[in-house]
């Protein structure tokens, strides 16, 4: 754990010899390759965007991004965590999807002072008593998205519900988060192998619960597979699935199909959000890449445009560890999601939304904004965190 009076003094001292540096160096480390490449592809594509928006600049600074696939492997993250800050010497870090990479990468970037602005993962240790001032979530916590579709199950007076996600620690999150705010009977709690593609066992499993509902976490290639083989066995249409957005987004429904309609999930972010920045976005993204956006598309977009703002407000000055802190904790940088807020631990206060995947004119299906389900949700975990 970080020392405050260590931490206080190196930015001090930084502080005083801090000028406007001649550019900025962004390591995105993210997940290109195996069973969640969706996910880390859309990071990228949405903070490229933002690049291209902001013509090639962080704060008013040319920005180079350097980019690393780290294949959904710890130890590869690793490498590339030190590559990217011993050799490369980025300034800022980001693009990490899965909770158990940035787990094992997150020490490095610490230990070295230098920021990391998460565009996706966000592990409870990261949120608690293993906070950092160095450590930024422009998304959400792991379990925020978990709580909301558990709130709306409670709230819809569902009695029994079989729980399911990958043994990771993103996983244990998410089902902690359903379990924080649905009270019904869980029938069941599953947990897969990360990366796994073939559920016959987990599907009979479930079948012979017997339960009202079923609550699925599983991002990328994982829910595409488990979603088509949870239709064909005809469970479906018997017990309902709920999710988070990142088991129903945009790049799941593409993949999988009419057999999508009907599942609600949780995000929040929706593509009809009606501001100025996520309007921009939606078109342009289609645009520039011929799909429609998903909310890790809109988290990596929100990142730079943070970054951008932040950098921004300290007249570019990198050095000054201690302005950046402050103008990454205070800046408005404007959002795809409308507004949020730090909290304590630098994890965004935010609001959440139900999704319903509907069936379109043209027969496709597509997300549709259906609510609010929370507003300003704090993450569990806050109290935990005692960074100075």
């Amino acid at each position: 754990m970080f020392k405050p009076l260590v931490v206080a003094a190196a930015l001090s001292a930084l502080a005083a010899s801090a000028t406007a540096a001649d550019g900025i160096k962004i390591g995105m480390m993210t997940t290109l390759s195996g069973p969640g490449a969706s996910l880390g592809i859309d990071i990228r594509d949405g903070f490229n965007l933002a690049l291209k928006r902001l013509d090639k600049k962080l704060g008013g600074l040319p920005a180079e991004v350097l980019i690393a696939d780290d294949a959904q492997n710890p130890e590869t993250g690793k490498q590339i965590a030190e590559r990217f800050l011993k050799k490369d010497k980025v300034d800022i870090g980001t693009g990490v999807v899965f909770s158990n990479i940035m787990l094992a990468v997150g020490p490095a970037f610490f230990n070295a002072q230098t920021f990391y602005v998460s565009a996706n993962a966000g592990p409870s240790q990261y949120a608690g008593a293993q906070c950092n001032p160095y450590f930024f979530n422009v998304a959400w916590q792991n379990d925020n998205l978990h709580e909301a579709m558990g709130k709306y199950m409670q709230d819809k007076g569902i009695k029994r519900a079989v729980l399911l996600a990958p043994n990771y620690p993103g996983g244990k999150d998410a089902l902690a988060g359903v379990k924080h705010y649905y009270k019904g009977t869980v029938a069941d709690e599953i947990m897969t192998k990360l990366g796994q593609l073939d559920y016959a066992a987990e599907i009979a499993q479930i079948r012979a619960a017997n339960a009202d509902a079923v609550y699925v976490f599983l991002p990328g290639a994982m829910g595409v597979n488990f979603i088509k083989q949870y239709a064909q066995s005809g469970l479906l249409k018997k017990t309902p699935l709920y999710a988070p957005g990142f088991s129903a987004d945009e790049d799941v429904v593409k993949a999988v199909g009419p057999a999508m309609e009907g599942i609600y999930n949780t995000s929040h972010w929706y593509r009809e959000m009606d501001n100025p920045t996520n309007k921009q976005f939606v078109t342009d993204f289609q645009k520039e890449y011929g799909r429609m956006p998903t909310l890790y598309a809109s988290q990596g977009y929100d990142a730079a445009l943070l970054i951008d703002a932040a950098v921004k407000q300290t007249g570019g000055k990198l050095g000054d560890k201690a302005a950046l802190r402050h103008a990454l904790e205070t800046v408005k940088a404007p959002t795809t999601r409308g507004e949020y807020r730090f909290g304590p631990n630098h994890y965004p206060e935010q609001a959440y939304y139900l999704r319903e995947v509907v069936k379109n004119a043209d027969g496709s299906v597509s997300n549709k904004y259906i609510g609010k389900v929370a507003d300003k949700l704090v993450d569990t975990y806050v109290a935990e965190c005692k960074m100075k």
